[in-house]
Formats: structure tokens, sequence, C-alpha cells
């Protein structure tokens, strides 16, 4: 096998994975997944203390795929993540 055909078969398994990935079932499960991570790690953030939350995901379909997760700040009032946004904007450089 040349070199070349070593390559087309290599392009087409990463163009079965991509498709495969996107599959709507695939997508779901990671998004489940990933909130569930995301639950959890923010419950340990609670539990000691910290004033730091997953705030965001990001799932990219890339190759490989990823999940990203965005670290928001809590308020220094002790306001919990759904207001975080709201206390952002407030603060933001845009704001003052």
């Amino acid at each position: 096998m040349s070199i070349l055909d070593k390559a087309k078969e290599l392009s087409n398994r990463v163009a079965d994975k991509t498709v495969e990935f996107s599959s709507d079932e695939v997508i779901a499960s990671t998004i489940i997944k990933a909130v569930e991570k995301q639950e959890k790690v923010n419950a340990i953030l609670k539990a000691r203390g910290s004033n730091y939350r997953i705030g965001s995901l990001n799932l990219g379909m890339g190759i490989p795929p990823s999940v990203t997760f965005g670290i928001w700040r809590l308020s220094d009032t002790g306001a919990e993540e759904s207001s975080k946004v709201e206390t952002m904007v407030k603060k933001g450089p845009i704001a003052e």
C-alpha cells in the first residue's frame, strides 16, 4: 500500500468519525455528561466555599471533539450563578 493510499484511508476514517460524532444521539449524550460534570464540580466548589463556578459549556465538533468549561466568579455579595451575568454586566468596563 502506497503512502497516498494510507493517507486516503486515514482521511476516510476521520470523515467517518466526524459523521459519527455529529449524530444527534451522540451530541445529546455528550451534553448530558458535560452538564453532570458541571453540576458535580460546582457542588464541590460551593462546599469548599469557593467563589468560582463553572458557568458555561462549549461543545467543539472538531477532531478530536472537545468540551470546554467556562469559569465564572460569583459576586462578592455571595449571589449565586443565576445572577452572575447581571453582575458581570454592571461591573464591566463598558458599563462604567
